[in-house]
C-alpha cells in the first residue's frame, strides 16, 4: 500500500510541511488549501506528489483540501488588508498601554476566524488587557505569540552587508546554532558590528564555511608546534586557513618561511615534534616572508 505525499510551504523560507496529496494533481509552484497548526491556511506546492508507503506516520498526514479557487484567492487578498488594518491598531493600543513590546507581523487564517499577533521582547509581557481590546473590535480569536530577533528578520526581510536579501528571509528554513568560536575558526575580528547580522546576532552565514575550516585546520600543525623545513627546523607561528599554509619561526636564523599545506605522505617524513596533532605535520613549498 502507498500513499502519495506532497510538500507544502505555507510563508516563504518558510518549512516543508508533509501533506496527503488527496488525488490532487498539483503542480510545483501552485497554490492550495490545507489545514496548519494555525488553521485554514494557502499554501504552495514546493514538492509535487510523490508516492510513498503506507505507515502510521503517514497514516497521520493532513489532506490537502483543495486546489486554491478564483474565490480563495479573493479572501486571501482581503484578509491581508485586514491584516495591515490589525497592525496599526494593535501597534496603537500597544503604545496606549504603555507595554514593553514590539509588534512584528499579524496574520489572519484564510476563514477569518483567527489573528495571530507575532511580536518581540526583552521581558516578560501581560498582554491581558491588549487582547481583549483587540477581540472586542475585531471580533475574531486572538492569539499572541512572541517571537526572537532572528525571527523577526525572517519577517520583515531586508539586505545584508553583502548586499544581498537576508539568507533567513530567502532560503534558510530552520537557524542553525552559531557561536563566536566560529568566527574565531575562520580567523574573523571579534567585532560585533562585523559578526552580527541585522538582526544583532551572530550571522548565520558563519556556519557555511565552517566544515571546510575545520578539515583545513585539521590537516595544519598547531601554533608551537616544531616543524623541519628544507632551510631547517623551527616553529609555527602563523596559520592561514584559506591559503591552506603557515609560517615556521626558523630556530637558528629567526627568519620566517611560509610552508603550504602538503600530502600526507611529505607529512609523515618530515616531522620531528608536534603538540595536538602527534607525528603529522608536514614538510611543503615553503617560500620567504617578503616582509
Amino acid at each position: 500500500m502507498q500513499i502519495d505525499v506532497v510538500g507544502l510551504r505555507f510563508k516563504p523560507a518558510g518549512k516543508i510541511v508533509q501533506y496527503a496529496s488527496n488525488g490532487l494533481l498539483l503542480s510545483r509552484g501552485e497554490k492550495c488549501v490545507a489545514e496548519s497548526d494555525n488553521g485554514l491556511e494557502m499554501a504552495t506546492v514546493v514538492l509535487t506528489p510523490r508516492a510513498v508507503a503506507l505507515s502510521d506516520e503517514a497514516r497521520a498526514l493532513k489532506p490537502v483540501l483543495r486546489k486554491a479557487t478564483h474565490q480563495d484567492f479573493t479572501q486571501a487578498e482581503a484578509i491581508s488588508q485586514r491584516a495591515t488594518e490589525a497592525f496599526t491598531l494593535c501597534r496603537g493600543r500597544i503604545r496606549e498601554l504603555h507595554l514593553p513590546m514590539k509588534l512584528v507581523s499579524v496574520d489572519f487564517t484564510l476563514d477569518g476566524q483567527k489573528a495571530i499577533f507575532y511580536f518581540t521582547s526583552v521581558e516578560r509581557v501581560d498582554f491581558r488587557s491588549l487582547v481583549r481590546s483587540l477581540a472586542g473590535v475585531l471580533r475574531v480569536r486572538i492569539e499572541m505569540r512572541q517571537v526572537g530577533a532572528r525571527d523577526e528578520a525572517k519577517t520583515l526581510g531586508g539586505h545584508g552587508v553583502c548586499g544581498q536579501p537576508l539568507c533567513c528571509a530567502t532560503f534558510l528554513t530552520e537557524f542553525a546554532p552559531i557561536s563566536v568560536r566560529m568566527a574565531k575558526e575562520q580567523g574573523m575580528a571579534l567585532n560585533p558590528s562585523r559578526i552580527s547580522g541585522v538582526c544583532g546576532r551572530l550571522k548565520c552565514c558563519l556556519a557555511y564555511e565552517m566544515d571546510v575550516y575545520q578539515a583545513i585546520r585539521d590537516e595544519l600543525p598547531a601554533l608551537g608546534d616544531v616543524y623541519v623545513t628544507e632551510e631547517g627546523p623551527g616553529r609555527v607561528v602563523e596559520l592561514t586557513i584559506v591559503g591552506e599554509a603557515f609560517a615556521v619561526e626558523l630556530e637558528e636564523s629567526g627568519k620566517r618561511v611560509f610552508v603550504r599545506l602538503p600530502s600526507a605522505e611529505a607529512r609523515s617524513n618530515n616531522c620531528r615534534t608536534c603538540g595536538n596533532h602527534g607525528d603529522t605535520p608536514g614538510h611543503g613549498d615553503e617560500h620567504e616572508d617578503e616582509d
